[in-house]
């Protein structure tokens, strides 16, 4: 009797596995970035990114310290590698940035002070699998990436020099101007956050 439950068992995965390789196989599982993904890659997305940052900054603490210089110098690296996704202090997000998928928070408006530093820190140097955030580790120093994490984590609380950078801060020229927000193409698309 065990022996049958167990050859069931095994039979049904082996047939669901099929099935999940052919659904893969012949594209019918959604791959275009302006599709809302299901629930079950969501849930598996942001369990694996919670459990993961949780096991991979357990005693980690910043080097740096908050200081106006640190700060200063956040706020520049965050000009010249995180604005053109997530933003400037005042103004519409980027074309770049309304049209990637995952949308990328716009920390004019949705900053992350109440976010572990570590936790901003890991997502600067690792990136985000699955989504257009990169990992910056081979391309800012351990420093530079804490500055930006500090940045970001005292966003609410700038010194008033640094703050003025923040609020002056403009996307660069060469990028093309906002589009206005339309509705989506598609019924169950998602519109761009305005």
């Amino acid at each position: 009797m065990a022996r049958g439950i167990l050859i069931g068992i095994v039979l049904t995965l082996g047939v669901l596995a099929l099935c999940g390789y052919a659904a893969v196989n012949a594209g019918w599982l959604p791959a275009n970035a302006d599709a809302r993904p299901g629930k079950l890659e969501t849930w598996a997305a942001k369990t694996s990114l919670r459990a993961t940052i949780k096991r991979e900054t357990a005693g980690l603490t910043s080097p740096l310290q908050p200081t106006a210089e640190n700060l200063a110098a956040g706020v520049k690296l965050y000009a010249g590698n995180c604005a053109v996704c997530h933003g400037v202090a005042s103004g519409p997000g980027t074309n770049l940035a309304r049209g990637v998928y995952q949308f990328a928070p716009q920390f004019g408006r949705h900053g992350v002070t109440d976010d572990p530093i570590e936790e901003t820190y890991w997502k600067i140097t690792h990136g985000i699998r699955l989504t257009p955030m990169p990992a910056y580790s081979h391309t800012l120093d351990d420093t530079a990436r804490w500055q930006v994490a500090l940045f970001l984590k005292h966003q609410d609380e700038l010194p008033p020099a640094v703050e003025k950078a923040w609020k002056a801060m403009k996307i660069t020229e060469a990028l093309a101007p906002p589009l206005p927000v339309r509705p989506p193409d598609r019924p169950g698309a998602q519109a761009p956050e305005k």
